[in-house]
């Protein structure tokens, strides 16, 4: 039995694609980029989330917790990475629900039940499914037997995807995806391996061929202040848009701090100054930047 590990399954999305959606959240990227929006998605294994704000400093968990791993410290829960084991029973006994275990294991078939309580809204609004991450392709196996179920339905789907996979993979799918939310985020190959610790020549590949192909092509741009908003850069990954023959449309994402408690949660530190953000004036000067070169724009989503 088939069985990939999720963080998260959102229902009734509306900016993953078109009409109402479920979007299906996999575990495991192999970029690092550092505005990440879902830094619980990096690794492919589960991770603990820990919501200092809820915690009531009962004891419990410390209680409960065989390895030995929760103690009190001056009054603070602290938890010892090397000894846990993600094995939740501290989480189960938080009554304040301040512990989460973010990723689990789910099969083919659980994750389709959820996909089929919404098919009413897909039908209504001509909607579907979203799978996104992560990089969903980085669990190949697990993606191809949904998207398989998903076709014998009828179901519409959507691949979010930072196109950083083996050709061999993508073109082992992309028959059983409808449409592709494809990130683009930096054209100049060395600023793209400084900011997400992998270079963009495949990516760049894999989008060319996807797109000479006749694959429907969301192209999605995230606007980061001082890294992939310069005119310059804007310039080139523009002329570049423009150069492919099936591009729908492009998508600028600006820059939001909404994931900083994600990264608390996960005792880390948000590597981009929160207050880094995007005015109206500057968000639609982007835009017609790219309407020079005669490409269909939505900003935000």
């Amino acid at each position: 039995m088939t069985t990939g590990i999720v963080f998260d399954i959102k229902k009734f999305s509306l900016h993953d694609g078109p009409g109402i959606r479920t979007t299906i959240f996999l575990k495991g990227c192999p970029l690092s980029c550092q505005w990440c929006h879902n830094p619980e998605s990096r690794s492919l294994k589960p991770e603990r989330f820990y919501w200092e704000n809820r915690c009531v400093r009962c004891g419990v968990c410390v209680e409960v917790c065989e390895q030995g791993a929760v103690t009190m410290e001056n009054n603070q829960v602290v938890t010892d990475p090397d000894k846990c084991q993600l094995c939740g029973d501290c989480v189960e006994a938080c009554y304040s629900e301040a512990r989460q275990i973010v990723g689990s294991e789910m099969t083919v078939e659980a994750v389709m039940a959820e996909i089929e309580r919404d098919r009413p809204f897909y039908e209504e609004s001509n909607g579907g499914v979203t799978f996104s991450g992560g990089e969903p392709l980085n669990q190949a196996d697990f993606l191809e037997e949904v998207l398989d179920h998903c076709r014998d339905l009828g179901i519409h789907t959507a691949l979010d995807t930072c196109g950083y996979a083996p050709w061999e993979t993508i073109d082992r799918l992309r028959a059983r995806i409808d449409l592709f939310l494809y990130d683009l985020k930096l054209m100049d190959g060395d600023r793209h391996r400084e900011f997400t610790r992998q270079g963009n020549d495949l990516i760049l590949d894999n989008l060319r061929k996807l797109s000479e192909m006749g694959h429907a092509i969301h192209l999605r741009v995230p606007l980061i202040p001082e890294i992939t908003d310069t005119d310059e850069q804007l310039q080139r990954l523009a002329g570049y848009a423009a150069s492919l023959p099936n591009l729908e449309r492009v998508d600028i994402l600006p820059f939001h701090a909404l994931a900083t408690d994600k990264y608390q949660r996960l005792g880390l530190q948000h590597p981009m100054p929160p207050n880094r953000k995007h005015d109206a004036a500057r968000i639609t000067e982007v835009a017609d930047i790219f309407r020079s070169f005669r490409l269909p724009v939505t900003t935000g989503g």
